[in-house]
């Protein structure tokens, strides 16, 4: 976080900021990833407000805050280069923090609510193709030259594309998960939501041998997946892991671990798999976001079709 010496504005609207950024983390449970984004995005708000009025902005500077102080700093985001994303997750930064002030009487967040964002570009998740994400999961593909370290980093990938877990998910799982042959685990997804997830025999096999060739004692309420040195595996690693396999595979730059996860739905979906489930089993709140995936399915049967019909 921030240090509040370096934040554009008077103490007690200082101090507001850090209250709320620390209920994201603390009562929301948002991401650390998200909270350093709302961080970012909500103290570049700030530095427009002090060049916008003239000095640092107070509680009271911001309270009644009009659609024409806001589409300023849009305005002013864009002219920076930000994109429409970008963009769009500073208001949602920005709306949730002039909530916060609201419920606690301190401001009104109605500019902000009734503020138009710029319309968000539709980007479709690129999974692999079914033979490729086999490539990338198998142990023998692995680039590791420390057999323990190979056989960790296709436990870790099968569990991605084999369940749909986010690396954050799989690199959460403790010692004591899938000892014995489970045919599905509880995962701990985003905001602290518990789901089950199956495991494929093939995950099961891939992880019971990191486990017989892992150097480091697992204790059963210690991190399952660990690091050249015994620590926590870190996501950074598995990142880089797959950036050197894609290389050495002639993949897309598009191959990243977290693709796998669109793999895992992108291919259920093809095979017939219920839309509900698969929200489901991702662990997604809203069906829509599951939705996406239906448009990936589509583009598929197009290029089939483009690819395949006699007339093409």
């Amino acid at each position: 976080m921030a240090d509040a010496i370096l934040i554009p504005a008077k103490a007690d609207l200082v101090e507001a900021r850090l209250a709320w950024l620390d209920g994201l983390a603390k009562e929301r449970r948002l991401s650390p990833l998200t909270v350093d984004a709302y961080e970012r995005d909500t103290r570049q708000f700030l530095l427009f407000m002090t060049n916008h009025l003239g000095g640092p902005p107070g509680v009271a500077e911001i309270a009644d805050l009009k659609p024409v102080d806001l589409r300023a700093f849009l305005s002013s985001r864009r002219a920076e280069g930000a994109g429409a994303r970008t963009v769009g997750r500073g208001m949602a930064g920005l709306r949730s923090f002039l909530r916060f002030l609201q419920k606690r009487g301190l401001a009104n967040a109605a500019g902000a609510s009734a503020l138009r964002t710029p319309r968000q570009p539709k980007s479709l998740p690129k999974p692999l193709t079914a033979s490729d994400a086999k490539r990338v999961v198998s142990t023998g593909e692995q680039l590791a030259e420390e057999p323990w370290i190979a056989a960790r980093n296709a436990a870790v990938l099968t569990l991605l594309y084999g369940s749909g877990l986010r690396i954050s998910e799989a690199l959460g799982l403790t010692a004591g998960t899938l000892r014995g042959g489970e045919q599905a685990i509880r995962v701990t997804g985003k905001g602290g939501k518990m789901r089950l997830v199956p495991v494929l025999a093939a995950a099961q096999e891939a992880v019971a041998l990191y486990r017989r060739l892992c150097p480091y004692h697992l204790a059963l309420d210690e991190p399952l997946f660990r690091g050249a040195r015994g620590g926590p595996l870190q996501a950074a690693i598995v990142q880089r892991e797959m950036q050197r396999l894609r290389s050495a595979l002639g993949l897309p730059d598009t191959a990243t671990p977290h693709a796998l996860r669109h793999s895992f739905a992108t291919h259920l979906l093809g095979r017939g798999g219920d839309l509900r489930t698969i929200q489901e089993l991702l662990g997604h709140a809203s069906l829509s976001t599951t939705q996406i995936y239906t448009g990936v399915d589509a583009d598929r049967l197009l290029d089939i079709y483009a690819s395949a019909h006699p007339r093409r």
